[in-house]
């Protein structure tokens, strides 16, 4: 078997048989790409189906030349998913990847902004600019709902359901979830759909997505990252900051002010409470403060 029919048949794989995104997709491609790329560099002439533990051994030193452990993790994981795809497949009998280890990383916590930081950046927002409004009408979105990226440039003008207080969002997987929506968020929404954006011409297939850019056309995800880096440079914030940290600004403001865990991790779509309780460490002064607030043992002094 030839390693692109390989390739795109694992691609089939990740879509149809366990729905993941085109970017996860597109990721999981790259690692397997660079692999390749080491093979013909340095005429190894192996398949996916004989390449063995060696050579896999001899591309992860490679890599691990160029990139930090984080993104050697990732890589190895990747190569694994490969390979158990083609075990499960009956096209090998062995995962070369078994017994390789992955490098240790210790658990790194999401950045977030404070809620000054938040309005800060909310207010250096030119809204005598044309996409002025729509910008604002973003990030009030994004911070308010707690939406990756990839969500909200998805977001749809059928997916507001304002009447009853909820947006729905299609997450990692296609997998849709209601998110309730703050008024302040609606507000900026309905001002941008009835003040701006009618007055763009969407084009074919974008005649539902919500934020459009002057051709009519829907954001990239890169355009979000430019929003907010340009706006980031003009209050001079310290911080390296993406679409992402509006998201778990989200979540830690939510546990900071008293939510429960639970409620943050359907807001947010995730699968496992695991992956939301990384904002618990996030501010060990408030958890400190809560429990010489609320423990029972408080009252002996």
């Amino acid at each position: 078997m030839k390693w692109q029919h390989a390739i795109r048949d694992y691609q089939l794989y990740l879509k149809i048989e366990r729905g993941l995104s085109q970017n996860t997709l597109d990721s999981y491609t790259r690692d397997l790409e660079k692999l390749t790329l080491f093979l013909d560099e340095n005429d190894i002439n192996c398949s996916a189906i004989s390449i063995d533990e060696v050579t896999i051994q001899q591309f992860i030193y490679e890599v691990a030349k160029k990139v930090n452990p984080r993104s050697q993790a990732r890589i190895i994981s990747g190569l694994r998913s490969f390979f158990d795809y083609l075990v499960f497949e009956d096209y090998r009998e062995t995962n070369p990847t078994d017994l390789i280890e992955t490098p240790k990383i210790g658990r790194k916590l999401p950045d977030t902004l404070s809620e000054d930081e938040i309005n800060e950046l909310i207010s250096a927002i030119d809204l005598s600019h044309p996409q002025g409004e729509r910008n604002r009408t973003i990030i009030e979105t994004m911070y308010s709902c707690g939406l990756r990226v990839s969500e909200l440039i998805t977001l749809k003008i059928s997916d507001l359901f304002f009447d009853e207080g909820f947006i729905k969002v299609t997450g990692k997987g296609n997998k849709e979830r209601y998110v309730p929506i703050h008024y302040t968020a609606q507000k900026y929404i309905s001002m941008y759909i009835h003040e701006i954006r009618t007055h763009l011409k969407p084009i074919k297939n974008f005649e539902d997505t919500l934020f459009l850019n002057r051709r009519g056309k829907g954001l990239t995800r890169q355009m979000i990252f430019t929003i907010l880096k340009d706006l980031s440079v003009k209050i001079n914030l310290k911080k390296k900051i993406s679409p992402h940290t509006l998201r778990h600004s989200f979540a830690t403001h939510l546990l900071k002010n008293g939510a429960d865990l639970r409620a943050i991790q359907q807001m947010l779509g995730h699968e496992s409470i695991t992956t939301t309780e990384v904002y618990v460490h996030l501010n060990t002064s408030y958890l400190k403060e809560v429990l010489e607030t609320y423990h029972p043992r408080k009252r002996l002094n």
